[in-house]
């Protein structure tokens, strides 16, 4: 193929790109995204395999090999571990941006002299850096998501300035590396920047506690795009520069949009230090009662009521209760009930993991509604059902300035009429901060699996 037509191609699949992340804005319009995207992938790689010279054979090979172990992995990824697959994969980015950046150092595709040699070399650095931050950072995002790596921010005396020692000396290993022609130095150079790196990405990763990790994986996402232009620099190809921006930039937004809802700077995310308290001043004192129901009483409540708000969480991602929420909510619609869904953006361990759910399970998208759109209307909702969730809804964000999480924006589910939690035990959420919406006059537990207790409301509302 021609190099015009592989740069029109490229132009045409970043164009699906862009039109991807348009739909994928929207519920209604997301799978016309996920199809766009689709489309720009085939475009981008079949361009690219078109305009190879040699070495075809070994690209196929390698592309079947992929194909070959992630499928499986694929299918055997249930939705509550897509966070952690998420995170997994991003680790993948920053290592081929590593490996890119030696390969390009020690072998360039691009002859280059001057000037030009200068921001080659700046380019291999920044993304060699980028990357090894984004592959060992990740891991650990993944290992805490998975529940292999404590969740507990990791706080070491003096973090700050050993981050801030590590950045200084990579500084330096980036002059010498600038400064010198022979690439034996040039290499131990990217050696000790690498290592460097690698050890900031985990120790970064490492210092953020449970609460903040849906922000990290977006976080992460944005270095992976970062990391992923920087490749398309170093490899001079355009496409990879695009769809790198467009991940980074995107990325970046959506951990800016996720630290707004929780009352969280960016910056105070990335140095860490949140989640690592299991209790706050509005724990459960010893003598303060919880209310428990039943799934007759319930029921009874529902079929009462002129107005429900569901406010799903992870517990009923973990429990796989959707499907049974969605026929729920169809019985109390077809009674004249007035159903809708709360969602919090950090619902979940990862940014949509709520709104992915209910779609699955067919819940129409015009009666999920964010946080925003719904919070006014909890004074004026007779039974509010809060499936899994905790640190969403939590009353300490919003009255006790001594929580961890105070400030907090918060689904404020207490101000309705009453409250029903779906819980298998009184355990704290993610943040492991104590939740005094267990023990509210108007509140009432119903313990047990979130699906068991759903089917048996189901069964219930039918008789």
């Amino acid at each position: 193929m021609s190099t015009g037509l592989v740069s029109v191609a490229y132009v045409v699949a970043s164009i699906c790109f862009i039109l991807s992340l348009g739909g994928l804005s929207h519920q209604e319009s997301a799978r016309r995204g996920n199809l766009y995207g689709v489309a720009g992938i085939i475009i981008a790689v079949g361009a690219t395999l078109a305009s190879v010279d040699g070495g075809i054979t070994a690209i196929v090979i390698a592309v079947l090999l992929g194909v070959g172990i992630g499928i499986p992995i694929a299918n055997k990824v249930e939705m509550t571990q897509m966070p952690q697959l998420v995170a997994l994969l991003h680790s993948f980015v920053g290592l081929a941006a590593v490996l890119v950046g030696f390969s390009g150092y020690i072998d360039p595709l691009i002859a280059t002299s001057g000037t030009e040699h200068t921001i080659k070399l700046v380019e291999v650095f920044v993304g060699i850096f980028i990357g090894a931050i984004t592959f060992t950072g990740s891991l650990v995002a993944c290992g805490k998501l998975d529940g292999r790596i404590d969740s507990k921010a990791l706080t070491l005396p003096g973090r700050h300035l050993m981050n801030l020692a590590a950045i200084i000396v990579c500084v330096f290993l980036g002059a010498w590396f600038l400064g010198t022609e022979s690439m034996a130095l040039g290499i131990v150079a990217l050696i000790l920047m690498t290592i460097i790196a690698s050890v900031l990405g985990i120790h970064l990763i490492m210092a953020i506690g449970g609460a903040d990790m849906p922000v990290v994986v977006s976080m992460l996402n944005s270095y992976s795009g970062w990391a992923a232009a920087s490749i398309g620099f170093m490899l001079g190809n355009d496409l990879l520069i695009v769809v790198g921006a467009l991940v980074g930039s995107s990325g970046a937004i959506l951990s800016y949009i996720m630290c707004k809802a929780m009352n969280r700077s960016f910056i105070s995310v990335i140095l860490g230090g949140f989640g690592q308290t299991s209790s706050s001043s509005a724990a459960a004192d010893a003598d303060q009662t919880v209310h428990e129901s039943s799934v007759d009483d319930v029921c009874e409540e529902l079929r009462n009521a002129q107005s429900v708000i569901i406010v799903p969480g992870y517990g009923m991602a973990v429990a796989q209760a959707q499907n049974g929420v969605s026929e729920m909510t169809k019985i109390l619609r077809d009674k004249g009930v007035n159903v809708r869904f709360g969602i919090h953006p950090v619902a979940g361990r990862l940014p949509g993991h709520m709104n992915v759910l209910l779609a699955e399970a067919h819940v129409p998208y015009d009666i999920v509604l964010e946080m925003d759109e719904i919070n006014d209307d909890f004074p004026d909702t007779d039974v509010v059902l809060v499936i899994g969730a905790n640190d969403t809804v939590n009353p300490a964000a919003a009255e006790d300035p001594g929580s961890p999480i105070a400030g907090m924006p918060v689904l404020e589910v207490w101000k309705a009429h009453q409250v029903v939690i779906l819980k298998r035990g009184m355990a704290t959420g993610y943040s492991g901060v104590e939740n005094p919406l267990f023990f509210k006059d108007n509140a009432r537990m119903l313990f047990g699996d979130a699906k068991e207790s759903i089917d048996k409301l189901v069964s219930g509302l039918r008789g």
